[in-house]
């Protein structure tokens, strides 16, 4: 489960009236600049040690795929390691490692991200390596099709090995019916048999250009010298016309819509999807955001958060409940909550269980003193995360890929401290409701014995 909320948590002690003026640290050491190729740079300063985080994104994820050809945007990661023409296949991770760095890159729905974390005197040789492969990504066919067997290795052991998976896989496929979101990041499987080496130059071609690119260096740095180098190396690819992205708006849903999976597993599963909205960069006070995050807080952000304290705690139903949420995306979003069932009960029992919590929240509303301790809670908890460098860019970064900008973290967050328990209470009664409800099913099955052993997979 995911949630902006966690994300943001560590700022929000400075939220507070004596303290919210701190905030401006974050702006004050973070820096902003546009190439004449219309590539984004921005650059955080953190000097408590002399490390750097590069890191490299492209606003080009499975949303902007197309029936036929999902996956297309996970497999040309994989394909960004197959060289250039300065660097053979597999040299770019070895190079990496020369310099005693780490790297790895991750494919998403909004997104496709590339880093390396280094010593800040290697940042130039990292930087040179990526921008190269930014413009003159190189690759032959015979490459290509050995690397979609691994990708195809990679949704057998992800997804269709993992009945958890191949449930949400499914619940994401009958909640949208126009929104890319229904496809499976990874691809679905007979998509990735018939994809091409073309198909795969063709997304590279069409998306990987400097005015698509977001670079955001954080760490021990100057701006000033990030700058000229970023020049030196990225200022020199060539901005190209992206194509034209559809809206693909997802129509309104006029009823409960239910799926069942059948999968071997150990126990049954179940989870609960609402169409919910999400925030807009052109109504950053749109108070229903803002409230949907701290509702799942209040069901699930804590060991006694309401969900855990009755299904597992009190009733016993359940082994696990988790809530998830994302205010900030570029396509629709989904409030979801999912559970695995306790030996002897039902799924029956389990939705009844979620739906009274959901009723006595609606009825009764909550406490301003829970919603405080939730917020002191999650903040402790995420501290830690907080402090790390590359958590940092990774903050600044998908923030950036949802159409929002870094500057817009602490309005956030402010407006996050002016929401009431009763504008959380309303968001539950508007929006938990059926009409615009999934509900998906895992139904176990008896798992066969196999002699078939499974290997590990590297990310690329």
């Amino acid at each position: 489960m995911r949630s902006t909320l966690l994300r943001f948590s560590f700022y929000l002690i400075l939220c507070s009236p004596t303290a919210w003026a701190a905030s401006g640290a974050s702006t004050s050491n973070t820096h902003e600049f546009q190439l004449s190729n219309g590539l984004k740079l921005i650059v955080r300063e953190d000097h408590r040690a002399p490390t750097v985080a590069h890191m490299v994104w492209y606003r080009a994820g499975s949303i902007d795929e197309v029936n036929g050809r999902t996956g297309v945007a996970h497999v040309l990661e994989h394909m960004m390691f197959k060289g250039t023409d300065k660097v053979k296949s597999g040299e770019f991770s070895r190079l990496v490692a020369a310099v005693g760095g780490r790297e790895n890159a991750f494919t998403s729905r909004d997104y496709t991200a590339y880093f390396q974390q280094v010593e800040k005197s290697k940042l130039d040789e990292v930087m040179k390596l990526e921008a190269d492969r930014m413009s003159n990504l190189k690759f032959d066919d015979a490459e290509f099709i050995k690397e979609i067997q691994v990708v195809m290795e990679e949704r057998r052991l992800r997804t269709e090995d993992n009945p958890s998976s191949l449930l949400y896989e499914s619940l994401m496929a009958t909640a949208y019916i126009s929104s890319p979101y229904r496809y499976p990041v990874v691809g679905w499987m007979n998509d990735l048999v018939n994809l091409k080496a073309s198909d795969a130059r063709d997304w590279y071609r069409s998306w990987y250009k400097p005015n698509n690119a977001t670079v955001v260096i954080a760490g021990d740095v100057d701006p000033k010298v990030i700058l000229q180098a970023v020049e030196k190396y990225y200022g020199t690819a060539s901005a190209r016309e992206l194509p034209e992205r559809k809206p693909q708006t997802e129509p309104l849903q006029k009823g409960i819509k239910r799926v069942q999976v059948k999968a071997p597993a150990d126990s049954a599963r179940l989870a609960m999807a609402w169409k919910v909205p999400k925030l807009r960069p052109s109504a950053l006070d749109d108070n229903e955001p803002y409230a949907l995050e701290l509702l799942t807080a209040v069901l699930d952000g804590y060991d006694n958060a309401r969900l855990n304290r009755k299904l597992i705690k009190q009733e016993r139903v359940v082994n696990d409940v988790g809530v998830g949420y994302d205010m900030i995306s570029r396509g629709p979003e989904l409030f979801l909550i999912s559970a695995s069932m306790a030996k002897g009960k039902t799924v029956e029992q389990a939705e009844n269980s979620i739906r009274k919590a959901l009723k006595e929240l609606v009825d009764n509303g909550i406490l301003e003193s829970e919603l405080k301790r939730i917020k002191v809670r999650i903040l402790s908890e995420q501290i830690y995360k907080r402090d790390s460098i590359f958590g940092q860019a990774m903050e600044i970064g998908s923030t950036e890929m949802a159409g929002f900008s870094w500057r817009d973290i602490d309005q956030m967050l402010e407006k996050m401290q002016t929401i009431t328990p009763a504008e959380v209470q309303a968001v539950a009664k508007k929006y938990l409701v059926d009409d615009g409800l999934t509900i998906a099913v895992l139904d176990p099955q008896a798992r066969q014995s196999s002699s078939k052993q499974g290997g590990g997979h590297a990310a690329k």
